[in-house]
C-alpha cells in the first residue's frame, strides 16, 4: 500500500484494516473492526472537506457546496482514492468475504479509507489526516467542477448584475437534443432582454455555468 505515514500506534492500523467478517470469525482473539473508527472517520472527512470548500469557494452557495462536498466525500470517491493507494491489499477479511471478492468491493474499500483516516487522526492528529486526504480532494473537486459545472460561475455572475439595479439576469433553455441517457442541452443567457451567452452542456443546469463562465469573461472577469 501506498500510505507516506508511518503510525505510532501500529494496533490503530490494524484496527482500521479489519473488517467486521474478519473480527468475526476470530473472536477469541478479541479483535474488533473498523465500524467504530469508519463512524469517527466520516466526521473527520466530512469537517475536512467542508473547511477546504469553505475556503477554496468563498463565492459559492451553501447548496453549492453540500452538493460538491457530497460529490466528494461519496462511496465511489472513497472507493477511487482506495485503489490508488492500493488500501485493498492491506484490508483483513474473513474467508466468506475474500472468497466473495470483498478486496475489491466498493463499500469495503471505501469503509476501509474512512477508518483509515481516523486512524491517522488518532495517531498523528488533524495535520496528517489532511495530509492524508486533502491533495485527493482538491484534485477531485477540480475534475468535478469542470465535469459537473458546479462552481460559482453563477453566483460571481449574479452578485454583478445585482449592482446594478436596472439590469435583469434570465437564463432561457434554447436546445436539448439527444436520448434520455445522453441529453444535451443548450442555454441562453440574457441580461435586459439582450442574448449575451451560449451555454452548453449535459444538464441545464452546466449549461447555465458554462454560459455565465462566458458571460464573465466578456465583461474580463
Amino acid at each position: 500500500m501506498i500510505l507516506d505515514y508511518k503510525f505510532k500506534n501500529k494496533n490503530l492500523f490494524r484496527a482500521a484494516m479489519t473488517h467486521s467478517s474478519h473480527a468475526n470469525e476470530n473472536r477469541k482473539s478479541q479483535e474488533h473492526s473498523n465500524e467504530r473508527l469508519e463512524f469517527l472517520g466520516d466526521a473527520v472527512l466530512g469537517l475536512i472537506c467542508g473547511q477546504f470548500l469553505f475556503e477554496k469557494h468563498p463565492k459559492m452557495e451553501e447548496g453549492e457546496l453540500s452538493k460538491l462536498r457530497a460529490a466528494l466525500v461519496c462511496e465511489k470517491s472513497l472507493f477511487k482514492f482506495a485503489k490508488e493507494i492500493d488500501l485493498g491489499s492491506e484490508i483483513l477479511l474473513g474467508k466468506g468475504e475474500e472468497a466473495g471478492g470483498g478486496r475489491e468491493r466498493p463499500s469495503v474499500l471505501a469503509d476501509a479509507t474512512e477508518a483509515l483516516l481516523a486512524a491517522i487522526y488518532l495517531d498523528g492528529g488533524m495535520e496528517e489526516a489532511k495530509n492524508f486526504i486533502l491533495p485527493f480532494l482538491k484534485r477531485e473537486s477540480e475534475k468535478t467542477i469542470k465535469t459537473e459545472g458546479t462552481s460559482d460561475y453563477k453566483t460571481a455572475l449574479q452578485e454583478i448584475i445585482q449592482k446594478n439595479k436596472e439590469e435583469t439576469l434570465t437564463y432561457r433553455l434554447f436546445k436539448e437534443s439527444g436520448p434520455d441517457h445522453d441529453k444535451s442541452f443548450e442555454v441562453e443567457l440574457l441580461i435586459n432582454s439582450n442574448v449575451i451567452a451560449h451555454g452548453k452542456g449535459k444538464s441545464k443546469r452546466q449549461a447555465e455555468q458554462d454560459a455565465a463562465r462566458q458571460a464573465l469573461e466578456l465583461m474580463g472577469r
